[in-house]
């Protein structure tokens, strides 16, 4: 019965469109709408059992032992060949729950994703390192997955994507793909990317950057004639770089500084805001770096690149209060929202 009631989730999740399924004891099924949460108020509550069961249908032996051990699991899981989910099981009042989120089958244009023409320009690179950032759930790792159908369909590259877990599938068309997931097929990402310079492997892109060794693999992964591609947790270009810089002990961060400098290529800060017709639509920050930008970050003056952005415009640069504020005079969103988003209302009141 469980089995069924799981299946029948997850088919409400794909038709209704939702982004996320939540599966928690004591409480109604819930998907997540464009950005809101709505219980299945005519479903039962969810029990123990019924999770356990969930667990049982969709782990693995070994990755149910994993789970026992550690509280906590990422992993994907593919429904019938008609779907793929990125998945997070854990515990929470004593009581297994897990989140479920729909990965579209086929990876979306930037055009479909309402994203700026501009980030073609960094899959034309040879080498250097791109940063998507933003807060959880905001679509970093589908721009990223977008970006790197453009390089697999336009240029004959070897491709790696090192994911915890793999995401978006990828079919072939120049390029040669390698997807890794992390503990299944590599240890961890540092390890992986120490691989990769055995591998013969031009472009990478690195699902999460979560400590010292693997950011300093990936800067120099960059450095050493690789594309990199990655994801923050930060809020803008400026957070980010100062995020990297500080994660690293004093007597090395003037070593990163550096080699930042020299291979960033650029930053795109991302935010999903809810649309006046329906759905979500994005906002965002685009830093792309240059000589003077190389400079500030050498400078330590990284506090300088949010002015340096908001003058960048003639570069093909964009801040999110002036994103925010062309989505308003479009009619995509409400000003409401756009003071809700922005990084700094005051400018935003002087946009509107």
């Amino acid at each position: 019965m469980s089995k069924e009631l799981l299946n029948n989730l997850i088919e409400t999740t794909i038709r209704e469109g939702a982004s996320d399924l939540h599966l928690l004891v004591g409480r109604h099924p819930m998907i997540r709408v464009a950005g809101a949460l709505i219980p299945f108020v005519k479903k039962a509550l969810l029990t123990a059992s019924d999770l356990s069961s969930f667990t049982e249908e969709i782990l693995s032996p070994n990755d149910r032992k994993l789970f026992l051990q550690n509280k906590e699991l990422d992993f994907s899981y593919n429904f019938r060949d008609e779907a793929r989910f990125r998945c997070n099981a854990y515990f929470e009042k004593g009581n297994s729950a897990i989140a479920l989120r729909l990965i579209p089958r086929k990876v979306p244009t930037l055009e479909e994703l309402n994203l700026p023409r501009a980030l073609e320009q960094f899959t034309k690179k040879r080498q250097g390192f791109f940063l998507v950032v933003g807060p959880m759930g905001h679509g970093k790792s589908t721009t990223l997955a977008s970006l790197i159908n453009i390089i697999n369909s336009t240029r004959s590259e070897h491709i790696l994507t090192i994911e915890d877990p793999i995401e978006y599938m990828y079919e072939e068309k120049l390029s040669v793909i390698d997807q890794r997931e992390v503990r299944i097929d590599t240890k961890d990402f540092h390890t992986a990317l120490v691989s990769m310079f055995r591998e013969d492997v031009n472009v990478a892109l690195i699902g999460e950057m979560r400590d010292q060794e693997t950011i300093s693999s990936a800067v120099t992964a960059a450095e050493t004639g690789h594309l990199i591609f990655s994801t923050l947790h930060t809020n803008s270009a400026a957070q980010s770089i100062d995020r990297i810089i500080d994660i690293f002990p004093p007597g090395q961060q003037e070593q990163i500084r550096l080699q930042l400098a020299a291979t960033l290529t650029g930053v795109f800060s991302q935010r999903l805001v809810p649309r006046i017709s329906g759905g979500l639509i994005p906002a965002y920050e685009l830093l792309i770096s240059n000589y003077a930008v190389a400079n500030l970050i050498r400078e330590k003056r990284t506090h300088e690149i949010n002015t340096f952005i908001e003058t960048g415009l003639e570069q093909g640069m964009t801040d999110m209060n002036r994103s925010l504020a062309d989505l308003v005079r479009r009619g995509e969103i409400t000003p409401e929202n756009a003071f809700a988003y922005s990084p700094n209302p005051r400018i935003m009141d002087r946009l509107l």
